[in-house]
Formats: structure tokens, C-alpha cells, sequence
């Protein structure tokens, strides 16, 4: 008898199964990737192989186009796609291996096959042979993360008419591509494939790219994205897809109605969001209860039916890797009768294209909707010591708070090295802090992190570097 079966092994499930192996629980987790490599989505096909290949590709951007302004001379810069996905793949293949390390160094037993509910306290897994196993468990954590939104009368062959996944694999370099989503994952892989010399064009429905972060950061990075050379054609939609001998035949309307138009391009990537993935576990069968959009019904993790709980992209929130994990580790503390719980406002949303942008908190426009009071402090990077010297000033920092309290309510950045940037904002955030404790706090000189305190200082008008 298990006290806790989790299935799925993604960044939640991993997460909850090692904080469940320190509190002492006796743990098993469920995969049935094929690749019997732990780590879900996130490690295998989805944060880890694009960031590798976010990297190499800024890297050999760099050394083709700005190294020479440097005084660097290289001699001739060619492109090794080959060695360049091998080395993605390394990646990866490192960190599964690390995550099964974890698993053993946690005492958690790793089973592998799909992973079942027939009742309430027992999980039946299929392995790949076809043969079962029934594991008796006190909990269950449903943590089987999500899968791509297919695009209705579109058939993806992750040939020529790609996802996410096959985007990671394309085996030599678009001559055009074309993006079907102006959200995180169709920027960054489309960036990925623009600096290796692809035309990236992407079609949103909307008329914004982004359209969950901040409105003003949104316009900024599209016009930064387009000078790199990105075309966008928004409010449009795509009504056809088909594959011919040459390439993909692309047809689009725009959104409100009108003519149609067709669009020539070798590869075709939809990237219009995720869904939640419970295919197969029996919810049904046992009742857990899930909502229209095939979200799994929670309260503070824990679903209809007692002893089976539910973290991450199955649940309502973010989908967001590091999300899942304080599900999981928050679901097993609770479970362990502690003080599990999750501050969703304090949840950082990063784009890891070049330059990155990053979001913590409310936007501006979510807080004239809930008719809050705000000030707003703004400082750019082309103001910024380091920045200007790294020749790295595209950007800004943009930083919300309330108007009575000061308290910090938000913070928004497009630059380089955002990601890394908007950790600080996250922190203040989790313990209730102000602009003003940014904009008292030393920050290094030179570095990129004195525009977010410049940013914080415009919060009450006075910025001194600009």
C-alpha cells in the first residue's frame, strides 16, 4: 500500500513525488512516454530542448551578424544543424537521467505505462508490452500534464504541418514558415528558426500578440520582433492548410470576415495554445469531476472524489512548468497535513526569445477593469549603463503599483536577461512589499537590474538616471 500514487512524471508529478519521498510517504510515479525518459512535456518536447535551441541559435546569430562591431573576427560563420539538435538532445537525455537519479535518491518507485483509475485508491498501469499492474494507494495526484490544441479541419503530420514538437526536429531549415498562434510557444520556436534563416510569418486572430501580458510590453516586443524581421498579420485567421508537392498552401481571412488569401510556405506550425491531457484515466469510471473546457475540477488540489487529487496543466491556471511544480509540492503538503498553498500573483510568465519579455502580477489593463487605483514607474534600457554597453538596448521595464498603498501589484519587462530580471519583482510581491522597497534597495553598478530599480523609483517620480 501506497500512501500516494502520482500520474505523470512532468515537472508537477516529479516535483510532488520527491517532496512527498522527504516527508517520509511511501511513493510511486506513473510514465508512459515512450521514451521511458522522466520529465514530461517540459524536459522532453517542450521548456528544456527549445531553450537549448534558443541558445545555439542567438549564439550563431550573434557571430553572423554582430561579433565584427565587437572586434571579434571569426573568420566565417556556417551553420551545423545537425550537431545543433544532437546537442539539444544531449541536453535532454542529461536531465531525465537526473530526474530518474532524484526518484531513487527520494525513495520513489518509478512505474512505467499508462496510468488508469478504476476506483478510488487503486491505479491500474499498462505497460508498452500490454501486461498490468494494480497499485493500492491512500491518494492519488493526477499530474498528466497537457497536450496541443489541434486546429479544427488542420491534420498534423510533424512533417510539413508541425507542432511544438515537431518544430524541435525540423531536419533542415524552412524557407518560410508560418506560425498559426501569436502566443509564447509559436514566438520562441519561430524565433529559434528566423535567426537560422527561415521567413517567419506568424497569423493571429487577435488583433495582439501575447494577449495574456501587459498591453504596452505586447506592442514594444512586436515591433522589436519585426524589426529582427517577423511578419505579422493580426485579426486574421487561418481557414485551410494544405500540403502540396513544393510545400503548404496557407489560406487566411481576415478575423471580422472578408476575402481570403493564400500564403505559400515550406513548414506550417500550429501553436494556438494547450489543453489538458486526461485521456484514459478513468475519470469517468469514478467520477472526478471536469469542466467544459476539460479542466479537472479542484479545490486547494483536491478533486470531487475523495483521495484524488489533481496539479499543474490539468487544473485551471497557468500552464506554466514552474506552476506545476508548487502545485505538487503544495498537493503533498497538504496531504501531509501541512500548510501547503500556491500565491498565483505571484506566478512569472517569461517569453525566451531575444530579448526576453517577463510578467509578474496584474497589467495595467487587468487593473482598470477591476477599476484599481495604480501608478506606474518606467525606465528603458537604452538608459541603462550595462545595456548600452552590451549594445543590448531594445526594451524597458514597466513597473505597477497601488496608488493608495504603494504595494507592488505588477511588473513588466522586455529585455535581455528578463527572466532572470523579474525574479526580484516576484519576491517582493510574495511578501507584500512596495515599489519604494525596490526603489530603496542597492542594486550592483553596472548591471541590468538598476532599470528595475529605476522603474520603481518612477513609481513616485523620481527616476535619476533618465
Amino acid at each position: 500500500m501506497y500512501d500516494v500514487v502520482i500520474i505523470g512524471a512532468g515537472p508537477g508529478g516529479y516535483n510532488a513525488a520527491i517532496r512527498a519521498g522527504q516527508l517520509g510517504l511511501k511513493a510511486a510515479i506513473i510514465e508512459k512516454r515512450d521514451t521511458k525518459k522522466l520529465g514530461g512535456t517540459c524536459l522532453n518536447v517542450g521548456c528544456i530542448p527549445s531553450k537549448a535551441l534558443l541558445h545555439a541559435s542567438e549564439l550563431y546569430e550573434a557571430a553572423l551578424k554582430n561579433f565584427d562591431q565587437l572586434g571579434i573576427r571569426t573568420g566565417g560563420v556556417s551553420l551545423d544543424l545537425k550537431t545543433m539538435l544532437s546537442q539539444k538532445d544531449d541536453a535532454v537525455d542529461g536531465l531525465t537521467k537526473g530526474v530518474e537519479f532524484l526518484m531513487k535518491k527520494n525513495k520513489v518507485e518509478t512505474v512505467l505505462g499508462a496510468g488508469e483509475i478504476v476506483a478510488p485508491g487503486k491505479v491500474r498501469v499498462t505497460a508498452a508490452d500490454g501486461s498490468t499492474t494494480e497499485l493500492e494507494t491512500r491518494n492519488i495526484v493526477i499530474a498528466t500534464g497537457s497536450e496541443v490544441t489541434p486546429l479544427p479541419g488542420v491534420e498534423i503530420d510533424e512533417k510539413r504541418i508541425i507542432s511544438s514538437t515537431g518544430a524541435l526536429d525540423i531536419p533542415e531549415v524552412p524557407g518560410h514558415l508560418v506560425i498559426v498562434g501569436g502566443g509564447v510557444i509559436g514566438l520562441e520556436l519561430g524565433s529559434v528558426w528566423r535567426r537560422l534563416g527561415a521567413k517567419v510569418t506568424v497569423v493571429e486572430f487577435l488583433d495582439r500578440i501575447l494577449p495574456t501580458m501587459d498591453g504596452e510590453v505586447a506592442k514594444q516586443f512586436q515591433r522589436i520582433l519585426k524589426k529582427q524581421g517577423v511578419d505579422f498579420r493580426l485579426s486574421a485567421k487561418v481557414t485551410s492548410v494544405a500540403t502540396k508537392k513544393s510545400g503548404v498552401a496557407v489560406t487566411i481571412e481576415p478575423a471580422a470576415g472578408g476575402a481570403s488569401e493564400a500564403i505559400e510556405a515550406t513548414h506550417v506550425l500550429v501553436a494556438i495554445g494547450r489543453r489538458p491531457y486526461t485521456v484514459g484515466l478513468g475519470l469517468e469510471a469514478v467520477g472526478v469531476a471536469t469542466d467544459k473546457r476539460g479542466f479537472i475540477v479542484t479545490d486547494r488540489f483536491r478533486t470531487n472524489v475523495k483521495g484524488v487529487w489533481a496539479i499543474g496543466d490539468c487544473v485551471h491556471g497557468p500552464m506554466l512548468a514552474h506552476k506545476a511544480e508548487d502545485d505538487g509540492v503544495a498537493c503533498i503538503e497538504l496531504m501531509a497535513g501541512k500548510a501547503g498553498h500556491v500565491n498565483y500573483d505571484a506566478v512569472p510568465s517569461v517569453v525566451y526569445t531575444y530579448p526576453e519579455v517577463a510578467s509578474v502580477g496584474k497589467t495595467e489593463e487587468q487593473l482598470k477593469e477591476a477599476g484599481v487605483a495604480y501608478k506606474v514607474g518606467k525606465f528603458p534600457f537604452s538608459a541603462n549603463s550595462r545595456a548600452k554597453t552590451n549594445h543590448e538596448t531594445d526594451g524597458f521595464v514597466k513597473i505597477l503599483a497601488d496608488a493608495g498603498s504603494d504595494l507592488l501589484l505588477g511588473c513588466h519587462i522586455v529585455g535581455v536577461g528578463a527572466g532572470e530580471l523579474i525574479a526580484e519583482a516576484v519576491s517582493v510581491i510574495e511578501f507584500g512589499g512596495s515599489s519604494e522597497d525596490i526603489a530603496r534597495t542597492c542594486h550592483a553598478h553596472p548591471t541590468r537590474s538598476e532599470a528595475v530599480r529605476q522603474a520603481a523609483m518612477g513609481v513616485e517620480g523620481w527616476t535619476m538616471q533618465a
